[in-house]
């Protein structure tokens, strides 16, 4: 595996983010993921071939520094957005998450609904997305009664772009093809991830954990956050 969990923190204590997970405990292996991303630009994602792995411990995400992808997704209304058009307007916190029927997801997603107003506070936007066609934004966001934006990767263009794409074991290949409207004809599922952006759509931040029952506290994130900031 090329990289686990790559961490930017600068004044947050890493003792501290390595109790969150024990995947923490793997967050100085970013520095040695470089193999596969020095063939991406750095101001910006570029789109090549994507080899799907086979399992979450094997994908190769993009790095702190690196830009993501241009992308327009629908929202819960199956309106399309402008991905980095609404990243440009503010620093965002943007959550990859498997789906609602994911019940770690529905619980991360409360979180960012908790830690939500003391990110706004901080000057930050959250920005969710998901495997699920825009019914099924439509239900986690009534609820979970969430107040920031949802939208759909249902294809998995984005999450192949952002590198944490890998192969859904064979128990979700039933399920697949109905939450994603079809869409997902890879039968690929995103390895769970974080990304704190600054306007330009950079990573300053990030946690990824190919363990999907394990993910980052809401008051690390704000504690992330709030060290950043002032970088954004």
């Amino acid at each position: 595996m090329k990289s686990l969990i790559k961490t930017t923190f600068k004044s947050v204590s890493l003792a501290l983010l390595f109790a969150c997970t024990a995947g923490m405990a793997h967050a100085r292996e970013m520095s040695q993921s470089m193999g596969s991303s020095e063939m991406r630009d750095t101001m910006g994602a570029k789109e090549l071939p994507y080899i799907v792995p086979e399992k979450p411990e094997d994908i190769s995400p993009l790095l702190n520094g690196e830009r993501i992808p241009v992308a327009m997704l629908p929202d819960a209304s199956g309106k399309k957005v402008d991905l980095n058009k609404a990243v440009s307007e503010k620093p965002t916190v943007l959550i990859i998450y498997r789906g609602g029927w994911c019940p770690y997801c529905s619980r991360q997603l409360s979180g960012l609904q908790q830690a939500a107003p003391e990110l706004e506070k901080m000057g930050y936007q959250l920005i969710a997305i998901s495997t699920d066609a825009p019914a099924g934004l439509r239900e986690s966001a009534t609820k979970e009664k969430l107040s920031y934006t949802l939208l759909s990767d249902a294809d998995l263009r984005l999450s192949r772009q952002l590198g944490i794409a890998f192969k859904a074991p064979k128990a979700y290949w039933g399920m697949l093809p109905k939450t994603t409207d079809g869409k997902d004809s890879d039968l690929l599922l995103p390895v769970p991830s974080v990304f704190i952006l600054d306007k330009s759509g950079v990573i300053h931040f990030e946690y990824i954990n190919p363990d999907f029952r394990q993910r980052l506290n809401p008051d690390l994130l704000k504690a992330a956050a709030a060290s950043i900031k002032k970088d954004l």
